[in-house]
């Protein structure tokens, strides 16, 4: 039986440059990821140092969330992000030539990841906003899942050819991930629809916390972004790959790469599933579950000391949280009134940067007391309580069986 054409996202040109884009832009972030970790444990041998990344990026989404959400909520959000993009370009670029010239200190690489911290602090949440615009809002969660899929990918991609290119040495990487910037930076400037905002109103305090107001009325949206934000703030362990890699494993940076990239496989994988088998029914339960998948899973590679259990672990931990990516996008979104999406989404994504960055300062810091497989250990383990947690504090997101209808404004225009 034929799709209807409406269903066929391929059949929607911005979406298909979106995507590419999104994938370029992860592209570029997996590789800089890689190739800065491996830098930095490299010249310090400090687990400290490697949390120290993490908190780079974060502190610039901690002080630019609100008003990144007022921001994409009152201009043209497709220009936000070409800005963003470009900027993001321009810092690799320098940061590639420091190295070739060696006048690169450890203060200036720290101070490049800052930068593409805050970059990423507009762009994510902007282009979280900007794709209920570019799809009819009946096939939003399809694309949804899609843009999930095209983030996985690239995280699968991203840090096996950051780990294969760090052979050649630390420019290669770099370099590598601003040509994958200014082809985002292409993608998002070839989208024809313009999407000029809802309305341009005032800066105020009210539409500065207009988003945390919202999502702490919804108590659905509230359980499900912060059970993600605590499970992986205490269970990811993305920052000690370096560590697992060289101490534990003894993979090197090739091992590394693949260690990054096995979450991803997962993750890409199981959105392959969605798509051919969407979550219909159960989706609350579903969600607590996959988080203790995930939990358990981070168990078990803190324990490991074999590389292909660990590898198994990982692409456990990708898939698990796949589920949970997913379902919380979708009630985000499906919830969220397009007015409101660039806010909501800053929020969001303020969430996701604390589970992630912050994370991986948390670990950071905890292996350097209790070395890194303890690290994972207690990571794993506070998941698991977290998810006897929220189902207690969210009897709202345990009920829910279906995903909610679209909101108004969900439509492209």
């Amino acid at each position: 039986m034929t799709q209807p054409a409406e269903a066929r996202l391929r059949d929607h040109p911005d979406f298909v440059l979106f995507w590419i884009g999104r994938v370029a832009s992860a592209l570029a972030f997996q590789m800089l990821g890689v190739a800065a970790g491996w830098m930095i444990y490299d010249w310090t041998g400090s687990a400290v140092a490697l949390g120290l990344v993490g908190l780079c990026q974060f502190l610039p989404m901690l002080s630019l969330s609100l008003l990144v959400g007022h921001v994409a909520d009152s201009f043209d959000r497709r220009r936000i992000v070409v800005i963003c993009l470009a900027v993001a370009t321009a810092t690799l670029a320098m940061l590639a030539a420091g190295l070739a010239a060696g006048v690169l200190g450890l203060a200036g690489l720290y101070g490049a990841v800052t930068l593409i911290g805050a970059t990423r602090a507009f762009e994510h949440p902007t282009l979280s906003a900007l794709l209920p615009r570019l799809v009819p809002g009946t096939v939003l969660p399809k694309a949804l899942a899609v843009s999930s899929s095209a983030i996985q990918t690239a995280t699968i991609i991203g840090p096996a050819l950051g780990g294969l290119a760090y052979v050649l040495g630390p420019i290669a990487p770099i370099a590598g991930a601003a040509a994958c910037y200014a082809a985002a930076t292409l993608a998002l400037l070839a989208i024809r629809r313009r999407v000029p905002p809802e309305r341009r109103g005032p800066l105020t305090l009210t539409t500065l916390l207009a988003g945390l107001t919202f999502i702490r009325r919804q108590k659905i949206v509230l359980g499900s972004i912060s059970l993600d934000l605590f499970a992986v703030l205490l269970g990811g362990v993305t920052a000690l790959l370096p560590m697992f890699a060289r101490d534990v494993l003894q993979v090197g940076a090739e091992g590394m790469g693949l260690l990054r990239a096995a979450p991803a496989v997962g993750a890409t994988l199981m959105s392959l599933l969605l798509l051919r088998l969407p979550l219909r029914r159960w989706v609350g339960p579903s969600m607590f579950a996959a988080v203790a998948v995930f939990g358990l899973a981070t168990v078990v590679f803190a324990l490991s000391q074999n590389f292909l259990l660990s590898l198994f672990a990982l692409f456990i931990t990708g898939a698990a949280d796949n589920v949970s990516v997913v379902i919380r996008s979708s009630l985000v979104q499906l919830s969220t009134p397009d007015e409101m999406r660039g806010r909501v989404s800053a929020v969001n994504s303020l969430f996701i940067g604390t589970s992630n960055q912050l994370g991986e300062f948390e670990s950071g810091m905890v292996a350097a007391l209790i070395g890194p497989v303890g690290a994972g250990l207690v990571g794993g383990l506070g998941t698991l309580v977290v998810v006897a947690a929220w189902m207690r504090l969210f009897p709202e997101l345990r009920r829910v069986d279906e995903m909610p209808r679209p909101t108004a404004g969900a439509r492209p225009r």
